[in-house]
């Protein structure tokens, strides 16, 4: 099974079940994927930081590689775009700006939003 996780909320204990999520489908065999948009980008610079409680659990998604990347136009917008690049996330553009869920589908994913 291949899904990617569309990450819009910035709510912190919300992505947190992203990011299990992630490892749990990982850990089942499964291609799994996350996409940072819409306010959820905002969460990029928090994670990377020491004192974050859930920087472990980031770190285990960035170290399986599980991270498709962040929505460029929203890391523009809401003032992180720097802090995306220096995480070394790609930034995602390719529906006017935007990650297109359409493209992950053609190329056999299903598509989860939280």
């Amino acid at each position: 099974m291949k899904t990617v996780l569309f990450a819009f909320n910035g709510e912190m204990m919300c992505f947190v079940h992203v990011l299990l999520n992630a490892l749990d489908m990982h850990e089942r065999g499964e291609e799994v994927a996350i996409v940072f948009e819409g306010a959820s980008v905002k969460l990029i610079p928090e994670l990377g930081k020491e004192t974050n409680p859930f920087r472990s659990l980031y770190a285990q998604v960035r170290e399986k590689e599980l991270v498709a990347g962040a929505c460029k136009a929203c890391s523009s917008k809401l003032g992180v775009l720097e802090a995306v690049q220096a995480e070394g996330l790609t930034l995602l553009d390719e529906m006017r700006g935007h990650p297109s869920m359409a493209g992950w589908m053609d190329r056999g994913y299903t598509v989860i939003t939280f």
